[in-house]
């Protein structure tokens, strides 16, 4: 639902709010500084902590104070001020610790609690339901066109010169398609949303040689999840999983890179020149462009209003593009959404049925 009018439910100088930041970097985490602005200067909050080293920091690490002068050119930056971690923290003694420093509203995601907790969704991964995107996406996709243009510029310099760049994304493609729709200087991206195969008439080794005749160079777009099945087939996998509870990926593009220059290498009729790019912690650990600094913005306002009208497990989030409940009167509740809703399940890109067609706009079919 959305509310006609503000309703503020905590007194401004029975606030104490706390911020912690946890997971993977991410454009924009240090861009959510709008919170501490937002409290101070919309509801005259003036305690504000900042938790050090993700979750476990309630209990194992120092609290910062937060203030908006301390804030003010934190949002220029990649990371996170306040550092993060990654899973296996003690929710119980989370629990105790705030109930010991008397926090009644804590961004970024307690059950039994009198406090409001908001959630502002952060991955570079895009792959969360329910909200139209997460902060930092554009960002890495930004950044991501610049890894390409490099392969591009390799490729195309070199005799049979073939660019490989490998995107995050886990088990979504939305980075690497976003990317290559943006840049149309790729050939082929390969996303885990849609498998496929190396060897035979319609594989992929039999599409590079079709494209370097042609052209006389090519570059490859492969999301880190894609092609994983192939992987566990001439790998040995096991099962273990990080502290997150991920499942961690096997390289793919360096096991692709060599697939490739090991089949042209068999085949002895082309010889290529293949450069392999990862950029990664690049594109992790930059700070956000312009549109995720005002998509961070209207988000930590969301989150700030949800919280003081005294809401609690909800996130923040932008739904159907409808930008105008972000605003302060209309509220706001694009908020309304319960946490366990963003972390149901992932998004993944929808490859339906889809016409192709090859740079010269000729119809290859669905």
């Amino acid at each position: 639902m959305l509310l006609d009018s503000p309703q503020v439910y905590f007194e401004s100088e029975d606030v104490h709010a706390c911020i912690v930041t946890c997971g993977g970097l991410c454009p924009g985490i240090n861009t959510v500084r709008e919170i501490v602005c937002g409290l101070h200067y919309m509801y005259g909050v003036s305690r504000v902590l900042g938790i050090e080293g993700g979750y476990r920091g309630f209990y194992s690490r120092n609290t910062i104070p937060l203030t908006p002068k301390g804030v003010n050119d934190i949002h220029k930056r990649g990371g996170t001020i306040l550092g993060t971690s990654r899973g296996a923290h003690d929710k119980s003694k989370i629990v105790d610790s705030i109930q010991d420093r008397g926090i009644n509203q804590k961004f970024q995601a307690m059950d039994g609690l009198k406090v409001a907790v908001a959630g502002i969704p952060k991955t570079i991964d895009n792959d969360i339901p329910v909200i139209d995107k997460s902060f930092g996406f554009d960002t890495a996709v930004e950044e991501a066109q610049r890894a390409i243009n490099t392969a591009h510029v390799e490729a195309e310099s070199f005799e049979n010169g073939v660019g490989v760049v490998k995107l995050m994304g886990r088990y979504s493609g939305f980075i690497a398609m976003y990317a290559t729709l943006a840049s149309r200087d790729v050939d082929c991206c390969l996303i885990p949303e849609s498998p496929f195969y190396l060897e035979g008439p319609d594989g992929l080794f039999k599409y590079m040689g079709k494209r370097l005749k042609e052209n006389g160079h090519l570059v490859i777009v492969i999301a880190e999840g894609a092609g994983q099945e192939l992987l566990s087939e001439s790998l040995s996998v096991n099962d273990r999983q990080d502290a997150s509870g991920n499942k961690p990926l096997q390289d793919v593009g360096l096991w692709i890179s060599q697939k490739i220059k090991d089949h042209f290498t068999k085949q002895k009729k082309m010889a290529i020149n293949l450069k392999y790019i990862d950029p990664t912690y690049m594109i992790r650990a930059i700070p956000s462009n312009a549109s995720d600094n005002v998509y961070c913005t209207l988000l930590a306002h969301s989150a700030i209003h949800g919280a003081m009208a005294g809401y609690t497990g909800f996130t923040a989030g932008q739904v159907n593009g409808m930008e105008d409940m972000l605003t302060y009167h209309s509220m706001y509740l694009l908020l309304k959404f319960e946490l366990k809703r963003v972390i149901e399940r992932q998004n993944k890109v929808n490859v339906g049925p889809v016409a192709v067609f090859d740079q010269s706009a000729k119809f290859l079919g669905p």
